[in-house]
């Protein structure tokens, strides 16, 4: 009996697949664009060769490690005393890196000493003034104005001891050194 219905259904799936479509357009279309003429294809570029590079330094010291002085070089100046005071407290900038500090405006007080605002590494705003520590690296304000704060730092020199370097924080807005 499913044969029977099955038939009938079949014959009309054929049907519709044949006969006499309105087709006209898409082989109208089909005709069109095999005539039109065909475009050109550029020739694929020409790559250079890899050149082939010798590293030839591989015996020679690494530029991450310190260099091996003789001991006639080894002499590290004693004259000049500088160290970080350890003994000091640390003061609020001194747990962020100098980059992420920013000078953001000033302040002057009514006995007309001049203070500095920084923003610190958190987004809080901090002042400070000539004499306050900030950075990580043991840095000391030593003068300020309206536009810049100059600091020292106190470095490692690499050979055991250490050097001041000096460091300028610049209003934001007007760069810095």
């Amino acid at each position: 009996m499913i044969r029977l219905l099955l038939l009938p259904v079949l014959a009309l799936a054929l049907v519709g697949c044949g006969g006499n479509s309105d087709t006209a357009d898409l082989r109208k279309f089909m005709e069109d664009t095999q005539n039109r003429p065909r475009g050109r294809i550029e020739p694929i570029p020409v790559f250079k060769p890899y050149e082939f590079f010798s590293y030839s330094a591989a015996g020679m010291r690494s530029p991450f490690e310190l260099p091996v002085l003789d001991d006639a070089e080894m002499v590290v100046s004693t004259t000049d005393n500088v160290s970080p005071d350890t003994d000091r407290p640390r003061e609020h900038l001194e747990q962020f890196p100098f980059g992420s500090l920013s000078m953001v405006g000033t302040l002057k007080g009514v006995d007309g000493v001049l203070w500095v605002l920084i923003k610190d590494g958190n987004g809080s705003v901090v002042r400070v003034r000539e004499g306050y520590y900030m950075g990580q690296n043991h840095g000391r304000i030593v003068a300020v104005n309206e536009q810049r704060i100059n600091l020292i730092e106190i470095v490692p020199n690499g050979l055991g001891g250490w050097i001041e370097r000096p460091r300028t924080l610049a209003l934001d807005g007007l760069g810095g050194e």
